[in-house]
């Protein structure tokens, strides 16, 4: 089911594939939309109730001005949550939405029992130096022009202001990282966007982390390996207890007596 609903004083589109179990929220990526990728993921999640929603100037929604920056997104996320979702939900974000996924763990835990992380950076200094936007596609206008409500040079304006708040935004402190208390999954391609170091710099701040690096895969590692990824997202999901493992480092384990 896709519909319209009003959400903090605007229209959002929204979609929702009404499974029994718990609630999953996908959190699409910055100037992209849930259409890009809820057909690869949603069949691997057929024991959830999922959500997704196109945030304020992406997809479906129409555009604002004051929309493009993670402190709005992050309030139209916990307005969504509260309105639509009305339970604390397993969040799964990719790229801008894994780093709206950081912020509602941090600021409203009581909404996320869980997150998956794909491609997200705490601050904006973690992608690789040769990081650029470049131009937008005739491909990207030509879509843009069929889905949405707004005219076709909104596009422009929409992409000015991401090339702006991704040299600034965002900017996570490591300490609030550190006090996150449900499970997360951080989750990059071996030749991401996001620098490697930073990459596990995030994981090695989470108190219940866990990392998962995929091969053969760029920043767009849920279309290149949608099969890989959402195994290793579904394997997570259906156990979120603190992994026991039988050659702990970097995180301790509570049961000290398993045989190797």
């Amino acid at each position: 089911m896709s519909e319209y609903i009003h959400i903090d004083g605007h229209d959002l589109y929204c979609y929702e594939w009404e499974n029994e179990g718990e609630a999953v929220v996908l959190l699409h990526g910055g100037l992209s939309q849930s259409a890009h990728w809820v057909a690869n993921i949603v069949p691997a999640l057929e024991d959830y109730h999922v959500f997704a929603y196109d945030r304020s100037s992406h997809g479906f929604s129409a555009y604002r001005q004051e929309s493009i920056n993670f402190k709005y997104q992050v309030r139209e996320a916990i307005a969504y949550l509260e309105k639509v979702v009305k339970e604390p939900a397993h969040i799964i974000g990719w790229s801008d939405g894994g780093i709206i996924g950081l912020f509602l763990a941090i600021q409203r835990p009581d909404l996320v029992k869980s997150l998956v992380a794909i491609g997200a950076n705490f601050h904006y200094n973690g992608t690789v130096p040769s990081f650029d936007m470049g131009p937008i596609s005739e491909e990207d206008r030509a879509e843009y022009a069929i889905y949405s409500p707004d005219s076709p040079e909104t596009l422009d304006r929409i992409h000015e202001h991401f090339h702006h708040m991704w040299k600034s935004e965002p900017e996570i402190a490591v300490s609030d990282l550190q006090k996150i208390q449900c499970p997360v999954l951080v989750m990059a391609g071996d030749d991401d966007v996001i620098r490697h170091e930073h990459t596990i710099e995030l994981f090695e701040s989470l108190p219940l982390g866990q990392l998962a690096i995929v091969p053969g895969t760029s920043h767009i590692l849920p279309k290149e390996k949608p099969g890989l990824v959402n195994l290793i997202i579904t394997e997570f999901l259906e156990d979120l207890s603190y992994p026991i493992t039988r050659m702990p480092i970097r995180r301790t384990n509570p049961v000290n007596n398993l045989s190797e």
